[in-house]
C-alpha cells in the first residue's frame, strides 16, 4: 500500500512546502531591492543629467564576472607600464589634437557610464570632428567610480580602461575609436550589468575597429593586463577632479581651459547644438 498520503510524509511534504515559500520569498524581496536601487540610480542621474558618483563604496556584486577587489588585488601582480601617446606622473595625462590648439576641452568619463555613452552618441562624432580641426585638443580623464558603487559594483569600468590603454599604445585613433565603439549603442551594457568586466566581451567590441581588428599585441595586452596598474592610477588621477565636494559632481562631464562647461540646469549637453554653442561661447580668441 502507498504511504504517500500517510501523516508523517504529508507533515513532511507540508514542511517541504514551507521552506520552499520561504526561498521564493526571499527570492522576490532580493528582485525587489535590486529594482527598487535601480531606479533609486536612473532617477537621481536623470535628475542630474550625470552619472552618480558614489564615495567610499565598497566593492563585490552580485553579477559582476571579477570583483573589484579582486580585479585591484590581480593588478598589483603587474609590473606597471604606461602606455605609449602618454605623459605626466605613471601616463595619466591623455591629451590628444594639434598641439598647438588654443584650447583644451577636458573630457572626463566613467566606461560603465550610460549618460557617458548617449553623450558618446550624440556628441561624439563632433568632438572628434573639432579635435581634427584643430578647434581644441582634448584632454581625457577617465575615472572607475561606478564600480565602486554600493548598488552596481563590479570591474567592468577598470576593465575597459585598462583596454583602451593598450587601444592609446596602438594610437591616438584607435583609442578615440575604441571608445567610440564601447560606448555604442550596440555594445555598451545596461549600468548594472557588469559586462565589460570579461576580456572576451572587449576584445569583441575591439573587432569593430580596424586598426585592433586581429591585432595581436593588442590581444595580448588586455588579456594580460598589462595596462591594469595604469587603469589605476587614471582613476586615482580623475577622483582628483570629480566628485560630490568637486565642482564636477560626476559624468560626463566637460571643462574648457579649466572652466566647467554645463547648461542653465548644471548639466552636460547631450545635442550637438547645445554643446557647440557652449563651446563657441568660452572658446579663447
Amino acid at each position: 500500500m502507498s504511504t504517500r498520503n500517510s501523516s508523517p510524509n504529508k507533515s513532511a511534504a507540508r514542511e517541504r512546502l514551507r521552506a520552499e515559500r520561504e526561498k521564493q520569498a526571499k527570492r522576490d524581496a532580493t528582485r525587489r531591492k535590486l529594482k527598487v536601487g535601480g531606479a533609486v540610480v536612473a532617477v537621481l542621474a536623470a535628475a542630474a543629467g550625470i552619472g552618480v558618483v558614489v564615495a567610499n563604496a565598497t566593492s563585490g556584486s552580485k553579477n559582476t564576472k571579477v570583483s573589484s577587489a579582486d580585479w585591484e588585488a590581480e593588478a598589483k601582480n603587474h609590473a606597471f607600464k604606461q602606455p605609449a601617446n602618454t605623459t605626466g606622473e605613471k601616463g595619466t595625462t591623455v591629451v590628444i589634437g594639434k598641439p598647438d590648439a588654443k584650447n583644451t576641452l577636458e573630457v572626463f568619463e566613467d566606461m560603465r557610464c550610460p549618460m557617458c555613452a548617449g553623450f558618446e552618441q550624440n556628441v561624439g562624432q563632433t568632438l572628434q570632428k573639432d579635435i581634427k580641426d584643430g578647434k581644441y585638443k582634448a584632454q581625457f580623464r577617465v575615472g572607475t567610480f561606478l564600480d565602486r558603487n554600493p548598488m552596481i559594483k563590479g570591474s567592468g569600468s577598470k576593465n575597459a580602461l585598462s583596454a583602451l590603454g593598450a587601444a592609446l599604445n596602438v594610437g591616438p585613433d584607435a583609442f578615440l575609436a575604441y571608445k567610440e565603439a564601447l560606448y555604442a549603442a550596440k555594445n555598451h551594457p545596461d549600468e548594472q550589468d557588469d559586462a565589460f568586466s570579461d576580456d572576451e566581451r572587449l576584445l569583441k567590441v575591439a573587432e569593430q575597429v580596424p586598426a585592433l581588428k586581429g591585432n595581436a599585441a593588442f590581444e595580448k595586452a588586455v588579456k594580460d593586463g598589462t595596462y591594469d596598474q595604469w587603469a589605476l592610477a587614471m582613476s586615482a588621477d580623475f577622483d582628483k577632479y570629480v566628485g560630490a565636494d568637486k565642482p564636477l559632481k560626476g559624468t560626463p562631464g566637460l571643462k574648457l581651459n579649466g572652466k566647467v562647461l554645463a547648461n542653465a540646469q548644471g548639466q552636460t549637453p547631450q545635442a550637438v547644438p547645445a554643446f557647440t554653442a557652449l563651446v563657441d561661447e568660452n572658446l579663447a580668441k
